[in-house]
């Protein structure tokens, strides 16, 4: 993807880079940005870190979660590990109580990229760096680095997938398609969305695809809290009055909580072809929906690898160090561009779970049955 793809997608107007590194990164520093408040003597492998996920509601922030706690223990590091129900208030009291709790360096998976900014503030002016985890927090100069996977990549093989699959380029349809992204407040959604409708624009402008719904702008395709009920709830609506005696060909999904209510709503209201439907996280229910041919892939992205690579940040953080980074241009959250680490997503399909998911270690065949 070009860079100039990407920043169009963020939010903010890309700025030049004036954060200063000796505030974010450095764990020697005598003192904060802001000049308020001493930084403790800090090197890797000791230490403290808070660990802030949005929710234990989603297979993948459980996973997430629980493989950074893992590594970073191994590491060496008390772990305090937070998980916040998808309410933004509680997340805000837990990342409050990590700052007052002694946390040197706090990660935290946001569940709403802007909602953070009393205790960030907090947290900045205490000298406490914050890694960005998969979701960027937006309009806060106390990020320092942001550790996420290539979520316009993800948006991209999906929409790639659904070319491949109902062959639009040597077909001329036209095809049946709905859309289902994510919550309006996860900056991700930018990227998701941005990345598949990049590809699969120039299909509907053509009449290869056509969504019948109507409903193809982000803000018409959301789904508040990624929840698997309320895009059932959508589709069923879609479904209702769409779909009476007409087949539907292909469903993009940005995920596979949303990917799993479209398919419970088509079970229960639908006798049509079964359509190309993709998803992203490879979810335990979502990977058995694929084996048996309810879902047609997933973009896995392995959090071990997530987390591997933000205990390497943190190390870099106590150290006093520059973390390694690979995306220093795309990812402006509002206050200047954030120094990035981007993995690479994979596609999986009933091809290649068994290899990519089972003989990988990230499930066991119980896991799945």
């Amino acid at each position: 993807m070009g860079n100039r793809t990407r920043k169009l997608l963020t939010v903010g107007v890309i700025a030049a880079m004036t954060l200063s590194m000796a505030a974010c990164t450095s764990g020697n520093d005598t003192s904060s940005s802001s000049g308020s408040a001493e930084k403790k003597e800090t090197k890797a492998g000791s230490g403290k870190i808070g660990v802030a996920m949005p929710t234990k509601d989603l297979q993948r922030w459980n996973q997430d979660g629980e493989n950074m706690k893992k590594q970073l223990e191994d590491a060496g590091y008390e772990v305090d590990l937070q998980f916040a129900s998808n309410d933004v208030a509680t997340q805000v009291s837990q990342v409050e109580n990590m700052i007052s709790g002694g946390c040197d360096v706090l990660v935290i998976g946001s569940i709403d990229g802007e909602s953070l900014g009393t205790p960030l503030k907090q947290a900045e002016e205490q000298g406490i760096p914050v890694i960005s985890y998969d979701r960027l927090i937006m309009n806060s100069s106390a990020v320092s680095y942001y550790a996420t996977f290539d979520n316009y990549l993800v948006g991209q093989k999906q929409g790639e997938y659904i070319v491949d699959a109902l062959d639009l380029d040597n077909t001329d349809g036209p095809y049946n398609m709905e859309i289902f992204t994510g919550d309006p407040g996860d900056n991700n959604v930018n990227f998701f969305y941005g990345g598949a409708m990049d590809v699969l624009q120039p299909y509907i402008d053509a009449g290869k695809l056509v969504v019948q719904s109507g409903q193809v702008k982000k803000e018409e395709v959301a789904t508040a809290d990624w929840s698997t009920e309320k895009a059932q709830s959508r589709m069923e609506a879609i479904l209702a009055s769409n779909y009476n005696g007409k087949d539907l060909d292909v469903v993009l999904c940005s995920n596979d909580s949303t990917a799993l209510g479209v398919e419970n709503a088509l079970e229960a209201n639908y006798t049509g072809k079964w359509p190309v439907i993709t998803g992203q996280d490879c979810d335990k229910p979502n990977v058995k929906n694929i084996v048996n041919g309810k879902q047609s892939m997933s973009v896995f992205k392995d959090t071990r690898k997530l987390a591997e690579q933000t205990v390497k940040m943190v190390d870099a953080i106590m150290d006093g160090k520059e973390a390694e980074t690979n995306d220093n241009e795309s990812y402006d959250n509002g206050t200047g561009i954030i120094p990035s680490y981007l993995c690479e997503p994979t596609v999986v399909t009933i091809d290649n779970y068994e290899e990519m998911l089972l003989d990988s270690g990230y499930y066991t065949e119980a896991d799945i049955k």
